[in-house]
């Protein structure tokens, strides 16, 4: 199996009413990193790097596929609102779908499930 190494952009979203979020451009191994080691690099990054300290207060457990290079990007600026697109901890990045040039989000799914129900904007 050969190295598959790519950069692939992680939505950290905040807030969905007032898209607020912010990005992490991450080179990874797609044959060798899981989902739930990605979460650890992502949460990691969010506790040490200091533009991400507005951000610390969120408990951050899911990961959802946003587009692909090439894909069809959705209207909702701030996530892809499809039921499909989850990402299980236990697989692969390649398993899941993720190559190079994908944008995935990491929320909180107790508010992503909030903001499903009544999906508004707010200023």
């Amino acid at each position: 199996m050969a190295d598959e190494q790519v950069c692939i952009t992680i939505r950290i979203i905040k807030n969905f009413e007032y898209r607020l979020y912010k990005n992490i451009v991450i080179p990874v191994n797609t044959t060798s990193t899981t989902v739930g080691a990605l979460k650890e690099l992502c949460l990691k990054r969010i506790n040490t790097d200091s533009k991400f300290k507005p951000y610390r207060g969120i408990k951050y457990d899911t990961l959802k596929l946003y587009t692909q290079a090439f894909g069809n990007k959705t209207q909702n600026l701030v996530i892809n609102t499809d039921d499909i697109g989850f990402l299980d901890d236990m697989l692969f990045l390649k398993d899941a779908g993720i190559r190079k040039e994908t944008e995935i989000s990491f929320f909180n799914r107790k508010s992503y499930n909030a903001y499903i129900m009544n999906p508004q904007m707010l200023w």
